[in-house]
């Protein structure tokens, strides 16, 4: 079955009514297409019209035949002829065949390299020419001749100018190409005059700059991107003008995108910039890999500086909580001693939430529920942010009865809230009210979700930031502020299976309402008591992980290496094993786990330490659960309760 193309069946057949002879050889010399006038002219057999044949081949067939008449090397005569062909060099010729008929031969070369050549039969126009000679006894011979010459130059005017219009017509299409492609690339690109003036542009300026025109030949710098972003272009472009390359980021205040430009001279031919060439990327991504670059070593750096300071702080916290629980729960307390040892207590978990954060810096922020009063949180809350608002601006607290405690990352939530706070702030403050206020509302939707929410009394989200204030780096407080603390509250709150709704408020002013999955926190009914080894070598936090225990109803035995939990792990009734990390001899506690892991040793196991998150030893612990200290005797049953219902 013929499967050739019949777009090329009919221009082979257009060829083919061309009464010239025609080939065209590639860059290669090697045959692309010829028409019938070409096998014909010269006789040549089918295998020298097949697209492939060598240009070498068919010379060396010419040759052989005496197409060029008689030579004494045949080999030498194709070397020539093959060489002046890959000379691609324009050319005319006029050659008597061997026949007695004359051909014309116009050779044009290809952009592409190759070539195209045309052989015309000229036998009658030379006949004619030398009828004329004959029969014109009166003109002169110099006027023939002058004649003859005039007729030749002519015709090699003729494949001059063909030569001229095939290149005319490649330059358009080269140019219509370039600029094509310039109108593709994700940049824009453009040439301003010494006088700040566009000359060219590829009409990407408003993909890069939203907001801005695309048909600005013949305008000024100022006038396309305005007073405040070409104040920031200005000392680069002068540069330009003067001769001196440069490139610089800017911040493009109307979308917020960090763009990327690069300001090349134009040089004069003699020497003077005569204009400058621009060219300007949107590199927002590339902006905010940076900065979690450069927050990541941050975050690392911290670390380093903060992992051994932590925790030794983290036992200290763990001790003085254990003490003054143990001195709360004192018979006959005094209330003001009670009420003292409370306010201890207090600042003592305040201390380990900030030990938490400080934990934080060295790896991703982890999602830990633990039952938690969600009214006392929020009323925590409140005394906080207190002190960061300005006298006129109060801060209200509406919350729904929830019936009991809730399963929330207090921690996350707290700094989350906090946030908006402040953020509800700012805007009072900008919005020039003077005096304004903030609600923080909670209520349970359908036993579904938590909702809740921050109002304000401010101007409220514009609709730029309604639709983009979730986006990291993006702020409408200019050099003032980071642009991540929403996309942070987005971040956690999602993590947590919430979502984050941005609102303008009928009345006036923004609301941010968080909803995050509602998590009745367990029963208070009291747990079976279970055995429990616990390995700690600190006596003094042995003594308040201990007293926590038995206040759980739990019997406790203790070791203080894991060569002694190793002489104990076998008791009969053992439950749980809760050890600490860090303990002296050859074996830490995760080497404690993977010796009864190896003796296949039926007992749960919970690890504490107060090694921050991202330590190379506490990530060793892999799958198994970790305990932070300090931690409170709710923080100790939360996770007993998760280990059993594992």
């Amino acid at each position: 079955m013929d499967r050739e193309d019949p777009r090329t069946k009919l221009t082979q057949a257009g060829l083919n009514l061309i009464q010239q002879a025609l080939s065209i050889f590639d860059s290669g010399l090697r045959l692309a297409v010829s028409n019938r006038q070409y096998q014909v002219m010269f006789d040549l057999p089918d295998a020298l019209t097949r697209p492939g044949t060598s240009f070498e081949e068919t010379i060396r067939h010419l040759v052989l035949r005496g197409e060029y008449g008689e030579v004494a090397d045949p080999e030498e005569a194709v070397r020539i002829r093959v060489e002046q062909a890959r000379a691609f060099v324009p050319h005319y010729m006029e050659r008597r065949r061997p026949d007695g008929r004359t051909i014309s031969v116009e050779g044009s070369p290809l952009p592409q390299g190759g070539w195209v050549t045309v052989y015309t039969d000229i036998t009658g126009i030379k006949a004619q020419e030398e009828l004329l000679r004959g029969r014109s006894a009166e003109l002169s011979e110099e006027v023939l001749n002058r004649t003859e010459r005039l007729a030749q130059a002519n015709r090699a005017l003729a494949a001059t100018n063909a030569a001229l219009e095939e290149a005319k017509r490649e330059l358009t299409e080269m140019e219509a190409r370039t600029r094509l492609v310039t109108e593709m690339m994700p940049a824009h690109i453009a040439h301003v005059g010494h006088d700040s003036v566009y000359t060219y542009s590829n009409r990407r300026l408003s993909a890069v700059m939203p907001g801005s025109p695309s048909d600005i030949v013949g305008r000024s710098v100022e006038e396309v991107l305005g007073p405040a972003t070409f104040a920031r272009i200005e000392p680069g472009l002068r540069r330009a003008i003067a001769g001196e390359a440069n490139v610089f980021e800017i911040t493009h205040e109307p979308s917020g995108r960090r763009i990327r430009i690069a300001l090349t001279p134009d040089q004069g031919p003699a020497g003077g910039a005569q204009g400058v060439y621009a060219l300007s990327m949107d590199v927002t991504e590339e902006a905010q890999a940076r900065a979690a670059l450069t927050q990541t070593a941050k975050r690392e750096l911290a670390a380093q500086l903060t992992s051994g300071l932590a925790h030794d702080f983290a036992n200290l916290l763990t001790i003085i909580l254990g003490l003054q629980g143990r001195l709360e729960r004192l018979p006959g307390l005094p209330a003001d001693a009670a009420a003292l040892a409370r306010s201890t207590l207090a600042a003592a978990r305040r201390g380990g939430h900030l030990l938490d954060r400080i934990a934080a810096i060295s790896g991703p922020r982890e999602v830990r529920p633990l039952p938690t009063d969600l009214p006392a949180l929020l009323a925590d809350l409140q005394i906080m942010a207190r002190p960061s608002l300005p006298d006129g601006i109060g801060l209200d607290l509406l919350v729904a009865d929830m019936g009991g405690p809730v399963m929330l990352d207090a921690g996350s939530l707290q700094d989350s809230l906090l946030n908006l706070i402040l953020n509800a702030r700012d805007a009072i403050v900008a919005g020039k009210a003077g005096t304004g206020r903030i609600t923080v509302a909670a209520r349970r939707l359908r036993d579904t979700w938590l909702e809740i929410s921050v109002a304000d009394t401010g101007p409220g989200f514009s609709a730029e930031a309604l639709a983009r204030g979730l986006d990291p780096f993006f702020t409408t407080k200019g050099g003032d502020g980071s642009g991540l603390g929403l996309s942070m509250v987005y971040d956690h709150t999602k993590l947590s299976g919430g979502t984050v709704k941005l609102a303008n408020r009928p009345e006036g002013g923004a609301t941010v309402t968080l909803r995050l999955p509602f998590r009745p926190a367990a029963g208070a009914e009291p747990a079976e008591p279970l055995l429990v080894l616990l390995v700690e070598d600190r006596e003094e936090i042995r003594a308040d992980v201990r007293g926590m225990l038995r206040a759980l109803g739990h019997n406790v035995i203790e070791a203080a290496s894991a060569d002694e939990a190793m002489e104990l792990c076998d008791l009969p009734g053992l439950d749980l094993i809760l050890s600490d990390i860090g303990l002296p001899g050859s074996m830490t506690g995760i080497d404690l786990v993977a010796a009864l892991a190896a003796r296949g040793h039926p007992a749960r196991i919970i690890l504490m330490t107060s090694l921050p998150h991202g330590d190379a030893q506490r990530a060793r612990a892999g799958t198994i659960p970790v305990l932070s200290k300090p931690f409170s005797v709710g923080d100790l049953a939360a996770a007993l309760s998760r280990r059993r219902a594992a």
